[in-house]
């Protein structure tokens, strides 16, 4: 029921924002005693709307094409080309953007902002994905992805890493999503899009800094595969879940598994699940301490998460333009000496009273508060998921790969010596 009732308010949602992209103007235009002109609405180009079309079209053919490849006919060669295809495409020609992951802000401010119009283009590149990975697995980040795309590329000699430390560098994206989701239900920035390392390089006009954070994540990505989709992509968080619910997914063999361990050691993203045959079951008073254990852990660090969150709020709202601007006025010692802000000459310029600016900071400070709460006890939940989990073995017959982890890339199928079985023609 709360799922429909979820479904039902984010369709909503896209549809008031749909009809909003075709609202008319009721009123007159104001007159500045300035002599300030207020320039006609710019209405998009039909070449920029097509273009916007074709790029859902080839988003949808790509992510068919590429599910066919490695559901169907199982090639990783043709995981390859499509992956040049993607990077070609949605990488250098479209520059990056639409961004499926940078979607992620503008549907959250259409969310939280009723003022907000999201464009059409940016819905269809957030969800076709999602919908995609809720039938198929990951087959997104396979090679559709640019992002993916330029990575897997470059991963010529991967290695494995520990257990350890995959667990501790895959919760970085469940923060790193949290943030963005906060920041941009505050309207405050949209920090995907600010620290993307690779849509500079794209359009060739990378800042220095992101251009060496770009260099050092395909660096690494040459011995450390997919760095930025496993230890960063708050996009994959979603796909992550999603996945794990999948009605058909990428299988390592593609019959019975005959247990030659040919695919142990194939997949260079710690996705294969291995046997787990239960020989030596636990005994009962074990199992029923590690549940209790668990039903303890997850709450508290939940709690503890909410509450260390909570007291970092002033922080994490430091950036918040009004809030700078209120921090300024309130001290302007702090300032003297140094150049004018842009948010203090605009102020000056405006005419506000300054307890107007007060409030508007004090009413942002207490979004912030809230939402650091929500962002503390989500990071505390899914901390406490990680603890627990690695408490539980499930029962586990074959070598399969784990359908949140898995990108399906089709590496660990060139592995496998099973042939599909075959029915026997009958005289």
């Amino acid at each position: 029921m709360k799922k429909s009732l979820a479904l039902g308010m984010l369709i909503l949602v896209f549809t008031i924002q749909f009809l909003n992209a075709y609202g008319v103007q009721r009123f007159p235009k104001p007159e500045f005693e300035s002599g300030y002109v207020q320039p006609d609405t710019l209405q998009p180009l039909p070449r920029a709307s097509l273009l916007a079309i074709i790029d859902l079209v080839v988003l949808f053919a790509a992510l068919s094409f590429i599910t066919w490849l490695v559901l169907k006919k199982r090639s990783r060669m043709g995981v390859f080309w499509i992956s040049l295809f993607s990077l070609a495409y949605f990488g250098f020609y479209r520059e990056g953007c639409v961004c499926s992951i940078g979607a992620i802000q503008n549907v959250t401010l259409a969310l939280f902002d009723g003022s907000y119009v999201i464009p059409l283009t940016v819905i269809g590149f957030f969800i076709l994905p999602l919908i995609f990975t809720l039938f198929f697995g990951r087959t997104f980040c396979a090679g559709v992805c640019p992002f993916g795309a330029i990575q897997d590329l470059v991963s010529f000699k991967p290695q494995k890493m520990g257990v350890r430390l995959n667990a501790v560098l895959g919760s970085i994206p469940y923060l790193y999503l949290g943030l963005a989701i906060l920041y941009a239900a505050t309207g405050t920035d949209f920090i995907i899009c600010r620290y993307d390392p690779f849509v500079g390089i794209f359009r060739f006009d990378a800042s220095l800094g992101m251009f060496l954070f770009a260099g050092i994540l395909l660096i690494s990505g040459i011995f450390i595969a997919r760095p930025y989709c496993r230890f960063l992509c708050p996009y994959g968080v979603l796909l992550n879940w999603i996945s794990r619910f999948s009605w058909r997914h990428l299988t390592i063999t593609p019959a019975a598994c005959i247990q030659c361990r040919l695919c142990e050691d194939s997949c260079p993203y710690d996705a294969i699940d291995m046997p787990v045959t239960g020989k030596n079951p636990e005994e009962r008073t074990v199992t029923l301490r590690k549940l209790i254990l668990i039903c303890v852990l997850i709450p508290f660090f939940t709690i503890l998460g909410g509450y260390t969150g909570s007291r970092l709020h002033e922080s994490l709202a430091g950036v918040n333009g009004k809030v700078r601007l209120a921090a300024a006025l309130l001290e302007p010692s702090a300032s003297i000496g140094q150049p004018e802000t842009f948010e203090i000459a605009a102020f000056k310029s405006s005419g506000k009273p300054i307890s107007q600016i007060y409030s508007e900071a004090a009413w942002v400070l207490r979004q912030f508060y809230i939402g650091s709460w929500i962002l503390g006890c989500f990071i505390g939940l899914i901390f406490g998921i990680i603890l627990a989990r690695r408490l539980v073995n499930l029962y586990q017959a074959d070598y399969t790969p784990n359908k949140g982890r898995c990108f399906s890339c089709a590496r660990c199928v060139d592995y496998c010596p099973v042939t599909p079985l075959t029915e026997e023609k009958q005289p």
